[in-house]
């Protein structure tokens, strides 16, 4: 017998399972984000990095201008004006020109290395003219990518006679030996080897909180030196004026005052003059001394992206894995994949959001691949523990179909066998009523109950058999034009010696109407079932109301009692076949559970409706809809 504790227990199993398998799955997402996590995807991250960066630059609240950088380009136009690129001493007519404008810096960005100034003409006269016109200027400097080792500080020098020109380490970095390897410059160099570079220490003027170099946002180590992540700005921040301009005094006086003046080359002539940046990875996708100007302008904002802690990364890549993992295995299909792209779409918005509202770079790379792999990796485990179900299911399924041709053929084949015996019983109940020789009221009681239970059998059977032919090979209709109130005059006719024994009185409200296509049997023992119900279920010198009506195209019929009445919770299920209540289980009244079954049956051939309404205590009422 199936005891409390047999059921506990298997809950219980239930419960240990369910645990076990919840917690493998979450195994398997922590391992599987934590493998992730630690994968090298530097040149992926980087990629999604400068989608963002590409997005930044079109938000429209960024600045439109530069307020403290100038550049000075020469360009093909300037050699086609001077006849062939400025010498040394258009430099120094150049530089004439400028300082009347008041620069607070110039720097000259023409990518020098330590010996020489590249491609610059000009004999030793003209050299020493463009010496003194540079010097005429306070701050006046010449970059370089070269940098000073420790201790040998101050050696870096241009050739005589530029050798008393101010040379300073101006580098730009970019990712070719390191982090992407894609040859973009992302980064800046605050200081090597604990010496600043010319970037800070003139940004620092402008603004005097990084001139403590510990104030510098972002910055983090790379070998010898100390960098940060450049805040890039889209074309057209920085003003941009032509070489010729200047030596025609065409420049609007005021524009250089007090500014950061860059001086560079866009000729195409040197990919030396060019950087790959974020926004274009072609050769010639910015100049170097635009690059510089990101690099100033960066510093005097001091607002460098900065990289979020690599244990909030690990953290939103093994969340991202558990959620995955989650959706693959446990939601359907449709809805994962709705979510995935939910969870795709949030992580893309929220990582962009925080880049351009608060420059902090959030990694992208690692919860993104998390998201392709778990999915494309736990898929086909899906699939064969959903192949594995469905053969499961295939196979109990053939095992039920077994079962229940077995159910259906037994059940046909005990009905038909007990039906023989039956007759026979009723048979030899009529010629003992019949027969002259009185029966004593003891006697006449017996015959009177055999008859009355071999009538029940015999219902109980046909009930059965109607059943079975439905369940195998279902029932044909055998319509013919019919009077629905002859129908119902016929069954209360068959039920009023059951009423009177109960001293119920049926009342009916019948209102004329044609004939309909009905299959008369089936129809009538939907009839019978309802009123026989209604009397049986009914309390003794009640009332039971059969009534008739037309609407519309329908013909509606009620079979309304004042019996015990419908529990809610039994309402849903009382149609379903061998179904009864539990309060109608503890009572004397007899009954298969097919009857209620059969009429819905043989009403929807009929393409009807039958329905119930039901209150505890105060009877039901029973509709049939059939289509007229």
């Amino acid at each position: 017998m199936f005891t409390k504790s047999y059921f506990s227990n298997l809950i219980s199993n239930f419960k240990k399972q369910l645990n076990l398998s919840l917690f493998l799955k979450l195994a398997f997402a922590i391992l599987a984000g934590a493998s992730i996590s630690y994968l090298k995807l530097e040149y992926l991250e980087s990629y999604t990095y400068d989608l963002r960066l590409l997005i930044k630059s079109k938000t429209p609240f960024r600045e439109k201008l530069s307020k403290h950088i100038k550049i000075i380009i020469i360009d093909t136009t300037t050699i086609e004006k001077l006849k062939a690129e400025p010498t040394f001493s258009d430099h120094a007519r150049f530089l004439k020109m400028l300082k009347a404008l008041n620069p607070q810096y110039v720097v000259y960005d023409f990518r020098s290395e330590a010996g020489n100034l590249i491609d610059f003409q000009g004999n030793e006269e003209e050299k020493l003219e463009f010496v003194n016109e540079a010097k005429k200027i306070p701050n006046f400097f010449i970059g370089t990518n070269e940098l000073n080792l420790r201790g040998t500080e101050n050696k870096l020098k241009l050739n005589a006679p530029l050798d008393t020109l101010e040379l300073r380490s101006c580098p730009r970095t970019s990712d070719i030996s390191l982090y992407a390897k894609d040859g973009v410059s992302r980064r800046l160099m605050v200081s090597y080897q604990g010496q600043a570079m010319l970037q800070p220490i003139i940004a620092s003027y402008y603004n005097e909180s990084i001139a403590n170099q510990a104030n510098i946002r972002g910055l983090f180590d790379v070998l010898d030196s100390k960098q940060a992540y450049i805040d890039f700005h889209p074309k057209g921040f920085f003003e941009i004026f032509k070489f010729e301009d200047v030596l025609d005094g065409t420049i609007n006086p005021n524009v250089f005052e007090n500014q950061i003046v860059l001086v560079g080359s866009d000729t195409g002539k040197s990919s030396k003059d060019y950087a790959m940046t974020p926004y274009s990875r072609e050769v010639t996708g910015m100049t170097s001394t635009e690059l510089q100007a990101n690099i100033f302008q960066t510093l005097i904002d001091n607002n460098s992206p900065v990289k979020t802690p690599n244990g909030i990364n690990i953290l939103v890549t093994l969340l991202t894995s558990i959620l995955t993992v989650y959706v693959v295995l446990a939601l359907k299909p449709s809805r994962g994949l709705i979510i995935m792209a939910a969870m795709f779409s949030a992580l893309v918005l929220i990582s962009t959001s925080l880049l351009v509202f608060f420059n902090l770079w959030i990694d992208l790379a690692h919860p993104l691949l998390t998201i392709f792999l778990c999915y494309y990796f736990f898929i086909p485990y899906r699939l064969i523990i959903e192949n594995r179900r469905s053969w499961e299911y295939i196979q109990k399924n053939k095992l039920l179909q077994q079962v229940e041709e077995l159910k259906t053929n037994f059940i046909s084949m005990m009905s038909h066998d007990l039906k023989t015996p039956i007759a026979r019983i009723q048979g030899m109940t009529e010629v003992i009523l019949k027969d002259q020789v009185p029966l004593s009221s003891t006697q006449r009681e017996a015959v009177d109950t055999i008859k009355g239970s071999s009538d029940d059998l015999l219902k109980f059977i046909n009930s059965i058999l109607q059943y079975g032919r439905i369940e195998s090979q279902g029932v044909e209709l055998h319509k013919q034009s019919k009077d629905i109130n002859v129908l119902l005059q016929d069954v209360i006719k068959k039920h009023e010696f059951l009423a009177k024994v109960k001293k119920i009185k049926i009342k009916t409200e019948f209102e004329p109407m044609f004939p309909v296509q009905v299959d008369v049997d089936l129809m009538k023992q939907v009839l019978s079932n309802l009123v026989e119900n209604a009397i049986k279920y009914s309390s003794e010198e009640s009332t039971v109301t059969v009534k008739s009506r037309e609407e519309g195209s329908n013909v509606i019929i009620e079979v309304e009692d004042q019996g015990m009445g419908i529990p809610a919770e039994d309402l849903p299920n009382i149609f379903m076949k061998f179904y009864r209540s539990q309060n109608v289980k503890t009572s004397t009244i007899k009954g298969t559970g097919l009857g209620l079954y059969l009429a819905q049956y043989f009403t929807k051939l009929h393409n009807g409706e039958i329905s119930v309404t039901s209150e505890p205590g105060k009877g039901s009422v029973f509709k049939v809809t059939l289509p007229a």
